[in-house]
């Protein structure tokens, strides 16, 4: 009843119906066209050139060209399919490792749980894409003599490492959660009742995490597709970085059209042609915001309540609280004037 619930919800349709699209579309092209890019290099007018590579966006090139006069539509599309898909892969791999290691920390762990924390709560003053760069960057950078691995083996790499940084916090998170359900008076009851652990866990923890695993996928997602955008401005690109090493060398380039590569190869053209690098960032914004429809309608269909709104009104509550503490230098003035009188 939940599910169909799910799939009945304007948010979540929207947001799985445009990235399902997109992604379908990625296929599609590389199906027909074979990964093949439209080119325009100048438009004319009366046999005269008005305009040349860069080209502005048009009717017939809806997002422009690049600078060598390859369509960005078409480059967006096949790199759609690298860059969606394999964000989902991680974030699923980071949610499916870390389940088990929070249920094994949270039940089997719990005397321990101090210590655990605060060992791992050291990898949250550690930026994730600085460390994630100088890991992958002997494998995503192209050596002088060409890559030593496959695309697939680079692609495997960046998946496992970019799952393996985030699994010790997300471990830490979810064992908070188990150590709190088991708070609750049901498992109580379960334990008084003669529940083992194993049955308390099948039957009552994960039961109760569902909801906020899918939650925590999404996060996962969007977290992903930021990572890729900053190891993108720092030049390493799913899949691979094509370097140069001729005497005159090419900007570095992607080797799959993936997003971030398209940003990261296009960032310098921001004044001059920003329709450039406007459009993989436009597309790395739209689909989080579909992400984030997902997230939304989900738990709105399971909790009743808007999921983004609870967040703000947390956060407004926590700053409302938090001012209340403030003491202001004209308070201090005036409380200190009050105590000379009182005192005189």
């Amino acid at each position: 009843m939940m599910r169909r619930s799910v799939w009945r919800n304007p948010l979540f349709l929207t947001g799985f119906l445009y990235l399902l699209l997109l992604t379908l579309a990625s296929f599609l092209y590389t199906i027909l066209w074979d990964d093949e890019v439209r080119r325009l290099y100048f438009i004319s007018e009366n046999g005269f050139p008005v305009e040349s590579a860069p080209i502005s966006p048009k009717w017939n090139f809806p997002f422009g060209t690049d600078p060598i006069g390859l369509d960005m539509l078409g480059k967006i599309l096949i790199g759609a399919k690298y860059t969606l898909i394999i964000s989902f892969i991680i974030a699923f791999l980071r949610v499916a490792i870390s389940l088990p290691a929070a249920l094994v920390l949270g039940t089997y762990l719990q005397r321990f749980k101090k210590s655990i924390n605060g060992t791992i709560d050291s990898f949250h003053y550690i930026p994730l894409s600085i460390l994630a760069y100088f890991l992958l960057h002997p494998v995503l950078w192209e050596p002088f003599n060409g890559f030593p691995t496959t695309m697939t083996e680079r692609i495997m790499i960046e998946i496992l490492v970019l799952t393996l940084l985030i699994v010790p916090i997300l471990s830490s998170l979810l064992g908070n959660e188990v150590s709190m359900i088991y708070k609750e008076e049901f498992i109580l009851s379960a334990k008084v009742l003669g529940a083992s652990k194993l049955r308390i866990i099948v039957k009552h923890i994960i039961p109760s995490l569902k909801d906020k695993l899918v939650v925590l996928f999404g996060q996962q997602i969007m977290q992903t597709l930021i990572i890729f955008i900053h190891l993108g401005l720092l030049k390493l690109f799913v899949g691979g970085t094509d370097v140069d090493y001729s005497f005159v060398p090419d900007p570095p380039q992607s080797s799959t059209n993936e997003w971030s590569g398209l940003i990261g190869d296009s960032f310098r053209y921001l004044q001059g042609a920003p329709w450039v690098p406007l459009t993989p960032i436009l597309f790395f914004a739209s689909a989080m915001f579909a992400v984030a429809l997902m997230m939304e309608g989900y738990v709105r269909v399971t909790s009743g309540h808007s999921y983004y709104y609870k967040k703000f009104k947390e956060k407004y509550k926590g700053s409302v609280k938090e001012e209340k503490y403030v003491v202001r230098g004209k308070d201090f003035e005036r409380v200190m004037h009050k105590d000379d009188s009182m005192g005189g």
